[in-house]
């Protein structure tokens, strides 16, 4: 079983990665599970038809878990595999880890809350899993976020990150948390993936970053309109055009992610490494905006 975790910013583009590349390993034939660990729910949304579905801790919210407890929950079969796994695309199954009611509990609660259960009532066992991959909230401040990195359970992460300032600043901060955990048995990176957003595309820059974290580019994913008018539909690239340039970078991205060998305990740049590194970005992206101010 091929355990893969996406780390990355809020809105770098995490959910559209996992989706595809689950969509990927499902056309293979592969036995595929996505875990969205993030409380807005939304990471397997585009496997599923934008179709509703319940998130763990809703389930054990009707069920009372803060009365009995997980264990009793399973022991007393109280709670059956379809509440909280459901299927996408092509047999994708489907979990969402879901979080506290509003201004009530840690977000970060529910990944540890979801990954017990599932492993409590068998699931990784049981269902002859081929990949499992975990769709994280950027901010691992939380530890309930870092549980992926801590216990291992990730063969390898990969950092989603685009070239603006602030997703290279919390790709260099999850690195950070790789860093930390990695020395102690938890999950090595993997490698960067580069998703084209905002005002300036600049491989250059995020392959320098991941050279000096330690690491490699593993994929490039360029934006293409393609996977915004799949999204309106709430389908993968994938799906919604299977024959399209998009859907086979994403193909070849899940093809070099299941093969990877290479993983490292990443060395995170400095405080002053990674001002250094923001001024240069500022100035390109300057750069790019006089450019296109001349030309229009």
């Amino acid at each position: 079983m091929r355990q893969i975790a996406f780390y990355g910013k809020g809105g770098i583009g995490k959910s559209t990665i996992s989706s595809n590349l689950a969509a990927a390993y499902a056309e293979q034939g592969l036995n595929t599970m996505v875990i969205g660990c993030d409380p807005k729910s939304d990471c397997t949304r585009n496997l599923r038809g934008d179709a509703d579905m319940p998130t763990v801790l809703d389930v054990l919210r009707e069920k009372g878990v803060a009365k009995l407890g997980l264990t009793e929950l399973v022991a007393g079969k109280q709670i059956e595999v379809d509440e909280i796994v459901h299927k996408g695309y092509k047999g994708v199954l489907c979990v969402e880890a879901g979080g506290p009611e509003p201004a009530v509990g840690c977000a970060g609660r529910g990944v540890i809350v979801a990954i017990d259960l599932l492993k409590k009532m068998g699931i990784y066992d049981n269902f002859d899993l081929d990949v499992v991959i975990y769709d994280v909230l950027g901010d691992i401040v939380c530890g309930g976020f870092g549980i992926p990195l801590r216990r291992g359970l990730a063969d390898d992460v990969f950092v989603v990150t685009s070239a603006d300032y602030l997703a290279v600043y919390a790709a260099n901060n999850i690195c950070k948390g790789i860093a930390r955990h990695a020395r102690r048995e938890g999950s090595p990176l993997g490698g960067i993936v580069y998703n084209v957003r905002g005002a300036l595309d600049d491989f250059a820059l995020v392959d320098e970053f991941a050279r000096r974290v330690g690491s490699k580019v593993i994929g490039t994913i360029p934006n293409d309109t393609t996977i915004m008018e799949s999204e309106i539909y709430a389908r993968t690239a994938i799906e919604h055009s299977p024959k399209s340039t998009i859907a086979d970078r994403f193909r070849n991205l899940a093809a070099s992610i299941y093969g990877n060998k290479e993983t490292v305990s990443p060395t995170p740049l400095s405080t002053k490494e990674l001002a250094d590194f923001a001024l240069r970005i500022r100035q390109k992206t300057r750069e790019e905006y006089m450019t296109a101010q001349g030309q229009s």
